[in-house]
């Protein structure tokens, strides 16, 4: 019961953080950029890498895109490196997904070329930070409720799991993960963006409805991705930073593996309308 009260209270905490920080430009640059370094600490140690340029290649390309109307024109330019970043990005999450359905470790090139530490974790908050500036027009509801959904799948995906689950979804990766939890998170998820649409003109429900699918398939991935390098470092959580929780990375890893394909989807809403 006292874990339990610790692992509510440190979430809420969490919550209300990040929330309130969203409400404000700068305070959501900042407080992602902390949050990214925080992560990307988390997950050099579990990969076992010491070197600090993946922390100089992080600070450059969060705060280029985070001040870039400041630095740099046109702005457009911006949306071109941000389309370079994103296949790339893609490609890379795309390889580390098939490496869940393999019994082998994750790649080493990945690890220690400073691919994954660049292209899924440094990129993921990137594209958080460029789905909250959506396209010059800073929108704060977009990455909130996109936070939102998140917690809605991963709430429901554990109650549904423990009550009804059977079927383990990657039983040698997350022995509790199973196929009625994941859908179950994905329903909820659903009718979560049901909810947001009714409230919120930014988008219609159709596209809501997309991206609640989006965070419920990747994000369920993301996890997946993070518990198999836990896996290999033999550790349970990336690090203690969060009481009942672990690592921030813990919390953030479905948002940050999610983060460049619901951007994908958002540049395609972007462009066709």
């Amino acid at each position: 019961m006292k874990e339990l009260t610790t692992r509510a209270l440190s979430g809420l905490l969490f919550a209300v953080i990040l929330i309130g920080s969203l409400q404000f430009k700068y305070a959501c640059i900042t407080i992602f950029f902390i949050f990214g370094f925080i992560c990307l600490g988390e997950f050099n140690k579990l990969i076992g890498q010491r070197n600090r340029a993946s922390y100089i290649i992080y600070m450059v390309m969060f705060l280029a895109v985070a001040f870039w109307d400041q630095l740099f024109t046109p702005l457009e330019s911006l949306s071109d490196i941000s389309q370079i970043l994103l296949v790339i990005c893609l490609f890379v999450n795309l390889f580390l997904i098939r490496d869940l359905f393999s019994s082998k470790s994750l790649p080493t090139l990945l690890s220690n070329q400073f691919i994954n530490t660049t292209f899924y974790v440094s990129s993921g908050f990137v594209f958080l930070l460029l789905i909250a500036l959506n396209f010059g027009n800073y929108s704060p509801e977009m990455i909130m409720f996109i936070f939102i959904l998140i917690w809605i799948n991963d709430t429901f995906a554990y109650i549904v799991g423990k009550n009804f689950g059977k079927q383990k979804l990657f039983e040698s990766i997350s022995p509790k993960k199973t196929v009625e939890g994941f859908l179950g998170g994905v329903f909820f998820a659903a009718l979560g963006s049901y909810v947001i649409a009714n409230y919120t003109d930014s988008l219609n429900f159709t596209s809501w409805l997309i991206i609640s699918v989006i965070v419920g398939v990747f994000g369920t991935l993301g996890d997946l991705v993070e518990s198999k390098y836990k896996r290999q470092a033999s550790v349970k959580d990336s690090g203690k930073i969060m009481p009942g929780h672990g690592g921030l990375l813990d919390r953030l890893d479905s948002v940050i593996f999610a983060a460049p394909f619901i951007y994908l989807f958002l540049r395609i809403l972007n462009y066709v309308s």
